[in-house]
């Protein structure tokens, strides 16, 4: 994991809070003021930390995270204190395959920094290419332009932005860049810009403009997950859903990700892949029992192996 970057206004989060401990002092006793801060104060962080429990893996997610509140919270508490702070930009770049959790972390970062008022909203605008990047000269900035509006007070989310630098100088995607560059400098604590793509892409991308690395000093990583982890995201899809695997399906299952796996390192979409499987699973237990006309407890809850169905060119 790398460094963080850049934030918004500290000025508006002090006065909050002093406007807060007004407020208490007016109307408790000092000693139910201290309790009620030891219980409130780091509600934002214990509320997303609850959440990011739930998500498989991303064990080092999750620390950085916690770094990043600790710091934007130790610069409120050094401001407070008439102590320098540092003003770092908080635009990120999430690298990693498809269905790594990249765009769940997303929305996740914006509910915590909407707690911490670091954004006013905290909301998630989706983006890719064809959303940026216009056919004429001029309609680029124009549309870039509108979506970092409908992102201010929030997070701006591109993914597979690399594709944004593939069609060399006379492309569009070039403008779209430089237009983003401008507005990261101008309005950069109004909302947080995050590109997510393939690792190696995202490098690539990144050298094509000698401004853009340092406007992203904090990266995150996002590793695949391995058989195993890949087993428990889907064993908590079908929790969810109150469906349980039968022992053979859960070995036909476990056998069928390690060979998809090893054939498709690159190409497999992780998370993704089991969501689809799942769902697929669940339709066709459905039509079993419907023909079979079997609708015990047992079997409404079960998934067997013969419900299982995979892609043609990955069995």
């Amino acid at each position: 994991m790398d460094q963080p970057i850049r934030m918004k206004n500290n000025g508006q989060i002090s006065i909050v809070l002093g406007a807060q401990q007004r407020e208490a002092s007016k109307t408790h006793h000092p000693k139910e003021i201290v309790q009620k801060r030891a219980s409130t104060e780091h509600e934002a962080l214990r509320e997303i930390e609850e959440e990011l429990s739930a998500l498989v893996g991303m064990d080092e997610m999750k620390k950085m995270i916690k770094e990043i509140y600790a710091w934007i919270y130790i610069n409120k508490k050094r401001e407070l204190a008439g102590l320098k702070t540092g003003k770092q930009a908080l635009h990120m770049m999430f690298k990693g395959n498809p269905g790594t959790g990249k765009t769940t972390v997303a929305r996740l970062i914006g509910k915590l920094f909407q707690k911490m008022n670091v954004l006013t909203k905290g909301h998630l605008i989706e983006a890719e290419r064809a959303d940026l990047v216009g056919e004429y000269i001029g309609h680029t900035a124009q549309k870039t332009r509108d979506l970092v509006k409908k992102a201010i007070g929030g997070i701006l989310f591109i993914d597979e932005a690399y594709s944004l630098g593939r069609g060399g100088e006379k492309d569009f995607g070039k403008e779209a860049i430089d237009t983003l560059v401008k507005h990261m400098e101008d309005r950069q604590h109004e909302f947080i810009l995050i590109l997510a793509g393939y690792s190696r892409e995202m490098d690539y991308f990144l050298s094509l403009n000698p401004g853009l690395h340092s406007r992203f000093p904090l990266v995150f990583h996002f590793p695949d997950y391995n058989v195993e982890q890949l087993m428990e995201i889907g064993k908590r899809m079908l929790y969810e859903k109150e469906y349980v695997l039968s022992h053979d399906a859960e070995r036909k299952l476990k056998d069928h990700l390690s060979y998809v796996k090893m054939m498709n390192p690159t190409s497999f979409s992780n998370g993704r892949y089991v969501r689809n499987i799942i769902e697929k699973s669940i339709r066709s237990q459905a039509m079993r029992l419907l023909n079979n006309h079997h609708f015990d407890r047992h079997d409404l809850l079960t998934i067997r192996s013969n419900d299982l169905l995979f892609p043609e060119n990955q069995l």
